[in-house]
């Protein structure tokens, strides 16, 4: 009976460790998801937020308006 025992506790724990690997699997796949929408998305808008007053700028001194 105990020797049952130990070898589902056994099996349990190699079953626990794989859920383990594949969350941080998972885990590193979102981080880099958000990275990269991150990278793709926000710092374009940002960068916009600086770029069409600039532009606007120098659209307008261009025509003397």
């Amino acid at each position: 009976m105990e020797q049952d025992l130990e070898i589902k506790l056994e099996a349990q724990d190699r079953k626990l460790e794989e859920i383990y690997k594949s969350i941080e699997r998972m885990r590193k796949y979102f981080l880099w998801t958000l990275l990269i929408t991150i990278a793709t998305i926000i710092l374009p808008l940002v960068a916009f937020a600086f770029v069409i007053p600039w532009f606007i700028k120098a659209i307008t001194s261009a025509y003397g308006i």
